[in-house]
């Protein structure tokens, strides 16, 4: 059973830990299956929109398959979200890929 394989079997059994679908989503990362990795971290998000990370590489994800507005927008909120929760180095982070979109 792959890795991925079994964090879908956890978040089938846990289905209010956003971490499983974020866990997922950095596995579709992995597999550079884009869509699929955006819609796990929409799911992670739906559980936790605090995920802070999960706004990152979802805007990670829309990037790489050519969605830079939407990239964008989850970026604009992910910088609030680490913003609020005091996470300077998502925030760098996250206004360096800003600077990445064409």
């Amino acid at each position: 059973m792959t890795r991925l394989e079994q964090l879908q079997k956890l978040a089938a059994l846990h289905p209010d830990d956003a971490m499983l679908p974020y866990g997922i989503g950095l596995e579709y990362i992995n597999l550079e299956r884009w869509t699929d990795a955006i819609a796990a971290f929409d799911q992670a998000l739906k559980l936790d929109n605090n995920l802070s990370a999960a706004h990152y590489h979802k805007a990670r994800s829309e990037i790489k398959d050519g969605r830079h507005e939407s990239a964008r927008a989850t970026l604009a909120t992910g910088i609030e979200v680490a913003l609020a929760a005091g996470d300077r180095k998502t925030v760098s982070e996250m206004h360096q890929l800003l600077d990445t979109i064409s």
